[in-house]
């Protein structure tokens, strides 16, 4: 080894003592910079990872690897001082690998001054260093890959362009065998054995942060074959004549034989190895998450996973077909037996073709490929079916990737985050199976109903029998619960009163009445308790037993883990624009946020009206709430008292976007009192903040008088881009949300004396340079305020802007009757004017009597979530951040989501929500700011490239000072 490095320090300086070396780092680095801020576009892509770095390093290694390499041994042989080389008691092997360390060490030095690019990104926004470390790595056995095919090449000639373009012509076979252009041509299984072949495809796998056993091993395999190769080669050349020792010379020839064969052999060896890895990402994104485990352990029947994948696809989505099969293949290690998985082609098959259609209504999706010679359109499947009982979900290739545009014909496509969306959709089917089973097979404890309920003569009718049916049920329940369910019925208004002093007290219960005109007071309340919290069950609507039950279950069902939740959402519906065929002409639609909910949970549509809120609720999403009425406002209030949760996304501002500039007018959302009554205030104002994020704003110029509307990508104050310290590190809904832009949203008020006994958690918060306004006009004016286009106020500082309450609640409406009572002598609002008087009457006597009354507290479990925007979950407000990412931006659906889990206690997926490949957005930066770290690291570049050569030069003047001193000149 010493002799290699004797070498390998020889070739170093041969090239440093030239321009060779300082003209491959400087065209290294010039290529590399060129291609992350021009050619990828780093600061408009807008993605806080080093990708653009690596991503054309395949190519550009080839020829630069090529290049340094390719006077190596030709040159050698072309001057005639190969002979000497091969004459020296230095054997070949030692020659050879002492070469290759020097161009690896050139290679190795370039790279290394690529550095200050990772480290820029990881000053601008959230870096994970993992994929860059797999990165360097991997270019790092790349290139070694391709050193040694440059000097297996050169060896083999003495011209030195003949070398370069023999050296390219190979190392660029290796990289063009597996990539997309030529694998999507074959098919999977195909393509599958190409990809193992080709350098570029084990490239991209240990660039994601993935360092497996067999990606490594194929670079060290392949550099090893060529270096051997290479070795043959030269010892040839020692022979005098190639038969004058065929004995020695075949020896030669069967070691190398034997060497090459087992090199690539071993590779055939370790394909089927795939637990050998490790993930450097941050969060282990490409490894099972103990979340999936924890869902796969609680499977009791088969899990079958299925995919459908066209063997003929869009070249884009092909490569990523071996992600997703290999990540299933995990989820079937871990699961066992219980976990089936298939990868088929359906139209290779049209049995499997016409289950998938008929019966999980998969369908191919047409694409439009380009080939050389003409245009086609490709129908192909890239779906998954997971089945677990009676129940099953689908994922297309929507659901699974992300697409981030970078050109007009330049599109980046990634899997979004395979796992998540496949540990989501297990879980669905999973508590979907198990809800329509047992009822108390989930139970992590026994339950006890309590049940406060008058005597059958103090109840108005219908009521007694209800009680009867009541009763009736709950002896059913108990008597196949095997133990896990007891009820107690008793009547609070027996003996001394004591019992309903007790649970007025516990659980603030008034006595009930039917309406204002009979006030005789009785008590029919539900309380389920496990020990360590109780739930009230409302009574239902419909006063029947089917009703009785459907409440129950409901309750029941909230302290059974892995059971399919369900959402009471109020949002408001989208208003018709009268002058675009229908289009919504404000942004209240909320459909993706409700297609969102449904792939996770029941989605039960609630107007509130009623002053209910539906009895199978877990939890109550109120969106853009908007004048309510006292009855919803009751509606909210008394879920929260039932130990509910309650979010609430609502601002004091509605926006219109719809005639092309951004209208604003000031909204009551009827919540003003109730709120305050509980310590908090939704200011009537809007936040702007100097760190926001670009949007593209309608912005209208004067020409003359002749006023000119454009779209601009501007910065925009009143879209705030929280990060950092912006967000609740220590608490779950926020700790993985990484970045959010809450646009539009009013600052909240908390009082500080009113949350005594309760746990306070500022969710969102924004800069300390932020300000509020209360202006209507959200049109930018440039002219008169400057770069930021509004006024800058005077109340800077940091606003709240999202908080979570966690604890006990009194009701605002505790001491009054309740407001769904109403008087016998005022009509009631089912009473229409054009119905006949019978059909009136006849009407009022069906409908079931209204009972209510008021819980004056809530139990600790209750939880108040306020958000100070609604318009950051509407459709409108997300599709212009897709458009400015140019990419899926979703975080207000991941904030959303992950405040539904965590009010349903189910955390499984919040350490795996928001990790998708383009959510690491960089920080806001101006133009000047931008301007100066691109020219930082044009600088850096220039200047590590003089400190290479300054090194140079002082370790080449103590080499020579070394030897005068040998010499005896005394070092001068």
């Amino acid at each position: 080894m010493a002799e290699s490095i004797r070498v390998a320090r020889r070739e170093l300086a041969a090239f440093f003592g030239s321009p060779v070396a300082y003209i491959f780092i400087g065209t290294f680095l010039a290529v590399s910079l060129f291609v992350f801020f021009w050619v990828d576009a780093f600061f408009a892509r807008n993605i806080a990872d080093a990708r653009p770095l690596f991503e054309w390093m395949p190519i550009l290694l080839v020829l630069l690897c090529a290049a340094l390499t390719m006077r190596m041994w030709s040159e050698e042989r072309r001057a005639g001082t190969l002979e000497n080389l091969l004459t020296l008691p230095v054997a070949t092997p030692k020659l050879v690998f002492g070469k290759f360390l020097a161009a690896l060490g050139l290679v190795a030095v370039a790279l290394a001054l690529t550095v200050p690019l990772p480290l820029t990104v990881s000053l601008l926004g959230p870096l994970d260093w993992g994929p860059v470390i797999g990165a360097y790595l991997a270019a790092l056995l790349l290139a070694a890959a391709y050193v040694a095919i440059g000097l297996f090449v050169s060896a083999r000639t003495d011209n030195p362009i003949v070398a370069l373009i023999g050296a390219t012509f190979v190392s660029a076979a290796f990289y063009v065998i597996g990539s997309p252009t030529l694998t999507s041509l074959i098919g999977h299984s195909g393509g599958e054995f190409l990809r193992l072949l080709g350098s570029g495809a084990r490239f991209e796998s240990i660039t994601r942060g993935v360092i497996d056993v067999r990606d490594l091993y194929y670079y060290l395999s392949l550099t090893g074959v060529f270096l051997a190769l290479t070795i043959y080669s030269l010892e040839r050349l020692r022979w005098a004549e190639p038969d004058a020792n065929p004995r020695h010379h075949r020896r030669w020839m069967l070691v190398t034989g034997l060497a090459v064969a087992n090199l690539i052999a071993a590779n055939l060896w370790l394909a089927n190895i795939s637990t050998a890895r490790a993930d450097l990402t941050e969060g282990r994104l490409y490894s099972l998450s103990g979340a999936t485990r924890h869902y796969l352990d609680q499977l009791q029947e088969p899990l079958l996973i299925r995919g459908y994948f066209s063997a003929q696809t869009h070249p884009l989505l092909a490569p990523l077909v071996p992600q997703l099969r290999d990540l299933l293949e995990e989820y079937q290690i871990a699961g066992g037996d219980k976990v089936r998985v298939e990868i088929v082609d359906p139209q290779r098959s049209p049995e499997l073709e016409r289950e998938a259609g008929e019966q999980y209504g998969i369908r191919p999706v047409a694409f439009q490929t380009a080939t050389k010679y003409q245009a086609a359109v490709v129908n192909s499947y890239f779906d998954i079916l997971i089945q677990y009982g009676d129940q099953y979900e689908t994922l297309n290739f929507q659901d699974l990737i992300d697409v981030k545009v970078r050109g007009e014909l330049d599109l980046d496509v990634r899997l979004r985050h395979p796992e998540y969306d496949l540990t989501r959709t297990i879980r669905k089917v999973l508590q979907g199976y198990q809800g329509g089973g047992d009822l108390f097979a989930n139970l992590a404890k026994p339950l006890t109903l309590k049940a406060f309920v008058s005597t059958a003569e103090n109840l108005p009718a219908p009521l007694p029998e209800l009680r009867a049916e009541l009763a009736s049920l709950l002896a059913e329940w108990q008597t196949r619960s095997n133990g896990r369910f007891q009820f107690e019925l008793t009547d609070p208004s027996a003996g001394d009163g004591a019992l309903a002093k007790t649970i007025q007290e516990q659980y603030g219960f008034e006595p009930l009445v039917v309406s204002l005109l009979d006030p005789k007071p009785f008590y029919f309340y539900l309380v389920l308790d496990d020990g360590n919290r109780h739930i009230p069950v409302p009574l239902p609507e419909s006063l029947d037993r089917a009703g009785l039950n459907r409440a129950l279950e409901a309750a029941i069902k909230r302290f059974a883990p892995g059971v399919l939740r369900t959402i009471a959402l109020f949002a408001p519906t989208a208003e018709p624009n009268p002058f675009n065929m229908g289009a919504a002409s404000s942004g209240g639609d909320y459909s993706l946020l409700r297609q969102t909910l449904q792939d996770s949970f029941n989605v039960r549509d609630t107007d509130l009206t009623s002053g209910q809120v539906p009895d199978d609720a877990d939890v109550l999403l109120v969106i853009g709430p908007d004048a309510l009425n006292i009855k919803q406002r009751f509606a909210i209030d008394q879920f929260l008292m039932q130990g509910g949760t309650v979010i609430l996304a609502a601002a004091s501002f509605n926006l219109d976007l719809s005639g092309g500039a951004i209208q604003a007018r000031k909204l009551d959302t009827g919540l003003t009192d109730w709120l305050a009554h509980h310590g908090l205030k939704l200011e009537s104002s809007l936040v702007l903040d100097p760190n926001n994020t670009p949007f593209p704003i309608p912005v209208q110029r004067d020409l003359g008088g002749f006023m000119v509307q454009e779209i601009q990508t501007l910065d925009y104050p009143y879209f705030p881009d929280i990060r950092g310290s912006g967000l609740a590190e220590d608490h779950p809904i926020t700790a993985g949300l990484g970045q959010i832009t809450l646009n539009w949203s009013s600052p909240i008020t908390l009082d500080e004396t009113q949350q005594a006994g309760r746990t306070v958690t500022r969710l969102i918060q924004s800069s300390d340079a932020a300000w509020s306004s209360d202006s209507e006009i959200m049109q930018p004016d440039f002219d008169a305020h400057g770069a930021l286009g509004f006024p800058t106020g005077t109340d800077r500082g940091r606003k709240l802007l999202a908080v979570a309450l966690e604890g006990r609640f009194s009701s605002p409406f505790a001491g009054q009757p309740s407001p769904l009572l109403t008087p016998d002598d005022q009509p009631s609002e089912s009473n229409d004017p054009n119905t006949p008087p019978d059909d009136a009457k006849t009407a009022a006597e069906s409908k079931p009597p209204v009972i209510s009354g008021v819980i004056d507290t809530s139990p600790a479990s209750a939880r108040l979530i306020l958000i100070s925007s609604a318009s950051f979950l509407g459709d409108t407000a997300i599709s212009l951040a897709n458009e400015a990412t140019q990419s899926r931006y979703l975080k207000p659906l991941e904030l959303l989501q992950n405040a539904l889990d965590w009010s349903l206690e189910d955390r499984g997926l919040l350490e795996l929500r928001g990790q998708s490949q383009f959510g690491r957005l960089l920080d806001p930066l101006g133009r000047e700011a931008r301007l100066f770290w691109e020219t930082l690291n044009y600088l850096l570049a220039l200047g590590g490239l003089a400190l290479v050569y300054t090194l140079h030069r002082r370790a080449r003047t103590r080499r020579a000072r070394y030897h005068a001193a040998i010499l005896g000149h005394g070092g001068e």
